[in-house]
């Protein structure tokens, strides 16, 4: 009786993890997408570069918005009914957004993104709760998981809208498939009775005067800031560096194809180092060497190499940053905590990325100014790395 109960245990767990991936699918491509035909979308809408930045800078501030009030949402009705309620927005979104309407379109924009938000807040905290010795590994592989559709998003936005004829406003229309299919795989998790994500914790204001919470908030936003100007504004600079619409956009995908291996690979070593210093340190070195040959780059060699290394560092950014979340952390009150935290500025500083990368652009023309500024934006999200990544945890034991 209790191999056949460890049995259907498995079988839950191993069901629960396929479920999870699906949700991971969804989280990305809605917005990946955008960035490769936001050229067909600003001439056919007439909006600038400043507004169609917007597309991509609304859903940061939905993830801003929500993050802190997500967690109180999944106490009341549970994680699983709030997953569920995630995808359904996120579904709406996706259909009303393909508009001639521009109000509609933004509207979409941000359902997309709020649908989006509720779910990057609960995965963590699930995976806290339901795989607990296992964080680093199920982090990985949901990681893993939306990594690869956000590049596929990158990847077939262009093919699907142009090769295919499908217009931009069925080829983001396309990925509500993906939402529906999340959906269904998701029902069976409902008849799962789960109690609150987390107990409400007095000790939430104390997070906000540590060092070391802070560290790993601005290392969050700053790696989410990066990768949403990438997949934003890269193919618009391929472009100008001489490389057509059409490669651009696989280059991108290409970008984030080669950051699945260390998607996979960061989280799992930072579960078994002392400190993740070295890791991030390595991370860094690559993103800037990176960024600084695709602001010299002239050629395709220098700027396929540009791709590979920011694809690198960029994979083992955005898993370090959700699993920095549990390490950090004393128990899964804590962990609530600083994922409220985090999630919240971190997507603050993200949503100001591509807004303002798009209006630098549109002022001097150039997008040499813009890596400058990412550049630095690396320094400093490297240096805030190298502090989250010290073995110490965001509060002291009697702090919650």
């Amino acid at each position: 009786m209790n191999a056949l109960n460890e049995s259907n245990d498995k079988i839950k767990q191993l069901l629960f993890i396929v479920g999870i991936i699906f949700v991971a699918f969804n989280l990305r491509p809605s917005i990946t997408a955008v960035g490769p035909i936001i050229s067909d979308i600003r001439l056919d809408t007439g909006m600038s570069n400043g507004l169609a930045g917007m597309l991509t800078t609304l859903p940061l501030i939905a993830f801003a918005v929500l993050s802190p009030l997500t967690p109180r949402l999944a106490q009341r009705i549970g994680n699983e009914w709030t997953v569920l309620g995630g995808l359904v927005l996120l579904g709406i979104g996706i259909l009303i957004r393909p508009s001639d309407l521009i109000w509609l379109l933004f509207f979409g924009t941000l359902l997309v993104g709020a649908g989006i938000a509720i779910c990057n807040v609960l995965l963590p905290g699930i995976v806290k709760q339901k795989f607990s010795t296992k964080v680093g590994l199920v982090t990985g592989i949901y990681t893993l998981s939306m990594s690869f559709m956000a590049s596929m998003g990158s990847g077939v936005s262009v093919p699907l809208a142009r090769g295919l004829g499908f217009g931009w406003k069925n080829s983001l229309v396309f990925w509500g498939i993906l939402t529906v299919l999340a959906i269904l795989v998701w029902i069976p998790q409902l008849r799962v009775k789960s109690g609150k994500l987390i107990e409400p914790d007095p000790t939430d204001r104390l997070m906000w005067k540590s060092k070391l919470a802070w560290q790993v908030t601005v290392f969050m936003g700053l790696q989410s800031l990066l990768f949403y100007c990438m997949i934003a504004w890269m193919p618009e600079i391929l472009f100008s560096r001489g490389i057509d619409m059409s490669t651009a956009g696989w280059m991108v995908s290409i970008m984030q194809l080669v950051g699945l291996p260390s998607t996979l690979i960061a989280p799992y070593l930072a579960d078994r180092l002392s400190n993740q210093r070295g890791i991030i340190m390595v991370m860094g070195v690559l993103y800037l060497i990176g960024i600084g040959f695709l602001l010299i780059g002239n050629h395709l060699l220098m700027l396929s190499l540009s791709i590979l290394l920011i694809g690198i560092a960029q994979g083992a950014s955005i898993s370090l940053s959700l699993t920095f979340l549990s390490l950090r952390a004393r128990n899964s009150r804590q962990a609530a905590n600083l994922s409220g935290m985090a999630q919240s500025i971190g997507y603050f500083l993200a949503a100001v990325g591509p807004f303002a990368i798009g209006l630098i652009f549109d002022v001097f023309q150039s997008w040499n100014i813009s890596i400058v500024i990412l550049f630095a934006v690396c320094v400093i999200m490297t240096l805030a790395g190298i502090g989250a990544g010290r073995n110490e945890y965001v509060l002291p034991e009697n702090g919650g």
